[in-house]
């Protein structure tokens, strides 16, 4: 059976972004690039909120064949890795009201899923196809289907910097099991795996 997973990234203090919305604040380095990576390579579907998949939809397609500028660390190999691997997989939106736009780069890849059916879709998901549902970013979905029961798997990036202030990562108090701690080299980030309890 397939696994759910959420992969993201948050401060010390347990933000999810910083003030104004900003995520910049977080130390997203090269440790998160490569941990993205790994992620991306054992995911066989990507589910994404509305929010979030504009975002990455806007930013991802490009980067893999991105003219060279060696001063701009989004054009390392990883990322690069990651973009290749990311574009062509299958993804889908919680959203009630959403349509992917034609334009959009990742067009006839992704589906939209109104929020009553999300747990119909992964409980059918899980059964078939191979490889993880990979949820990036996306924080009120997932929260969403924590609540619910429907995650199995986060996995937390944690940053060495308080923000003081922000969106908090977690809505409503959560206890998890912890599967796996881990440090990255030449890193200040710790990644830490958590069994969600069902």
């Amino acid at each position: 059976m397939r696994q759910v997973i959420v992969s993201n990234i948050m401060s010390l203090d347990g933000y999810y972004e910083g003030p104004g919305r900003n995520v910049m604040v977080l130390n997203m380095d090269e440790a998160f690039d490569a941990y993205n990576l790994e992620r991306i390579r054992a995911a066989g579907t990507v589910l994404l909120g509305r929010t979030s998949f504009e975002g990455f939809s806007s930013y991802w397609p490009g980067i893999a064949d991105a003219p060279a500028d060696p001063g701009n660390r989004a054009l390392t190999a990883d990322n690069r890795e990651l973009s290749r691997i990311y574009n062509p997989l299958p993804k889908a939106v919680v959203s009630d009201t959403y349509t992917v736009p034609v334009d959009n780069p990742w067009h006839q890849v992704t589906s939209v899923i109104g929020r009553a059916d999300v747990a119909n879709w992964l409980s059918a998901e899980r059964e078939h196809g191979e490889g993880d549902i990979l949820i990036f970013g996306s924080r009120t979905t997932w929260n969403g289907l924590l609540a619910q029961g429907l995650v199995d798997e986060i996995h937390l990036m944690i940053g060495p910097s308080a923000l003081g202030n922000g969106t908090p990562i977690f809505e409503t108090p959560v206890d998890l099991v912890l599967l796996d701690a881990r440090r990255f080299d030449g890193s200040d980030n710790v990644l830490l795996r958590y069994a969600a309890q069902r």
